[in-house]
């Protein structure tokens, strides 16, 4: 016995070691691979969307504007239109952007400014772009386009090396950039829950499943504090440029103009196309803008993906808002976590008497089987508090898996952003979200809520006796998780019970 466990311990200890060595190899090589740095490009006076929103601002002195998207495909044609309408830069920074229609067609938008002169920084999360560099290095060849990765893995081709440095580097690699920012020459940006892709805008088909989202389009003085933070990730040396990651492959750009060329001649394409044509700006919501100088962007530093001190960390700025709700609080999340901390603090809120509830997604409806499993750990315990819990229902066709993120307090304060309610968003990834106090936005926001967890959407869930039931409008109750089987159920409970929920 004692032989085995001296030689658990000697191989925990070369991991361990191998690990250092692995980790402290990377920041050598991500020191001598960090690009050179870039700023926003000022405002100006004469691009198309300078003439449209420099009227507005002026009509809103010192004011910020908004409005909550919340249709999909409006969110594709506010991305596609200001793309069009861009005359200066576009800096876009997201976690997952497919290469499936809607992407490519994103992807195109962005060539095509490029053409026409525009800068263009993108910046995407690692994690979803590993295995599809060839699309991401054609568009960091053309000259007005750069491509940076956040917290890349190093080894890019050979699936055996490529493995032992995750395995490696499994406690940096863990740490993911969440948030999704997407600005056009320093006028009109968009923040919030969407990713770049089919699902994200209803052009999902056959058995894929649609997510329903939550974006805030912003103008004004706002765009400041979204720029700022966008140079932070981008000069960061997280961030690492595409081309230093693959300095012996050659971009095949002719090559990559041919496939966009041969993508936007289907017709499912035209059509999407035809969504985003360039006009007098309406997709963009303009009209529909709210203007106030209360309007707050708050965000994770980018260190936080090294894990070190919480200084800055958005919990910390979302905590003081939560904690004052003296009536009511709401929130809405696709994962559900709250982790110790977070389900004492919903319990002592139920318990003076505010009306605490919660809007997630069914098992069945669910994307990830494992995040639900730990979620179910707090169920009962919520609900015994009194906190009223709500699951999204699934039906034939796949109905949408709930995708915003948004919480209402007291009716009076509103945040959408990237934040997962999940002690993943609070301590590994890195966020961002808009803090709002407009009554016109916060009854859009409420509507959206109500829409979510009504009867013909959702089940309410109880208690009864020491088992969790789902219910709706008053029909029979169900004791089993609806319209899943019994080794999704299984691999749910298990999960659950599990002290992995951190790394979920």
């Amino acid at each position: 016995m004692i032989f085995w466990l001296v030689w658990i311990a000697a191989i925990a200890a070369m991991l361990a070691l191998a690990s250092l060595i692995a980790l402290w190899s990377y920041g050598r090589f991500a020191r001598r691979a960090r690009g050179p740095q870039s700023q926003s490009i000022p405002r100006g006076d004469d691009a198309p969307l300078d003439l449209t929103i420099a009227p507005l601002e002026a009509a809103h002195p010192g004011l910020s504007g908004a409005a909550l998207v919340i249709d999909n495909r409006t969110a594709f044609a506010q991305r596609m239109q200001s793309a069009a309408l861009a005359r200066r830069s576009i800096d876009a920074m997201y976690y997952i952007w497919r290469d499936d229609l809607t992407g490519t067609l994103m992807a195109q938008a962005l060539l095509e400014a490029a053409d026409r002169g525009v800068r263009v920084r993108l910046l995407l999360d690692d994690v979803n772009v590993l295995g599809r560099d060839p699309t991401y290095l054609a568009l960091n060849s053309h000259p007005r386009i750069e491509v940076r990765l956040f917290n890349p893995i190093r080894t890019r081709e050979g699936s055996i090396r490529r493995g032992i440095e995750l395995v490696l580097n499994l406690v940096r690699y863990n740490r993911r950039m969440h948030a999704k920012v997407w600005t056009v020459d320093g006028r009109v940006t968009l923040i919030g829950g969407r990713n770049v892709g089919d699902v994200y805008f209803d052009a999902a088909t056959g058995r894929r499943r649609n997510v329903r989202d939550l974006d805030m389009v912003l103008a004004g003085p706002i765009l400041r504090d979204a720029e700022r933070v966008f140079d932070s990730y981008w000069n960061d040396g997280l961030a690492l440029p595409i081309a230093a990651l693959w300095k012996k492959r050659r971009s095949d750009l002719t090559g990559f103009r041919a496939r966009l060329a041969q993508h936007g001649r289907s017709a499912p394409a035209r059509d999407w196309r035809a969504l985003a044509a360039p006009g007098d700006c309406a997709s963009l919501m303009l009209d529909a803008m709210r203007w106030s100088d209360t309007l707050r962007l708050i965000a994770d530093p980018p260190e936080k993906a090294l894990g070190t001190g919480r200084r800055g960390w958005l919990p910390a700025a979302l905590q003081p808002m939560l904690n004052g709700a003296k009536q009511s609080l709401q929130i809405m999340t696709p994962y559900f976590v709250p982790g110790t901390d977070g389900m004492r603090s919903l319990v002592d809120a139920a318990a003076a008497g505010v009306q605490v509830s919660v809007v997630t997604n069914t098992l069945a409806v669910a994307d990830h089987v494992t995040v639900h499993g730990a979620y179910r750990w707090y169920r009962k315990r919520l609900l015994a508090a009194g906190v009223r819990l709500y699951e999204v229902r699934a039906r034939r066709p796949p109905r949408p898996m709930l995708h915003g993120k948004a919480f209402i307090v007291d009716e009076v304060l509103g945040f959408v952003g990237s934040f997962n309610f999940d002690l993943r968003s609070a301590f590994l990834n890195t966020e961002m979200g808009i803090v709002f106090d407009d009554p016109q936005l916060l009854a859009a926001l409420q509507a959206e809520f109500d829409w979510c967890r009504a009867p013909d959407q959702a089940y309410r869930l109880t208690l009864e006796g020491r088992f969790v039931a789902w219910q709706r409008d008053g029909s029979e109750l169900q004791k089993l998780e609806p319209g899943t089987g019994a080794t999704r159920r299984t691999l749910s409970f298990v999960i659950g019970h599990l002290p992995i929920h951190r790394w979920l």
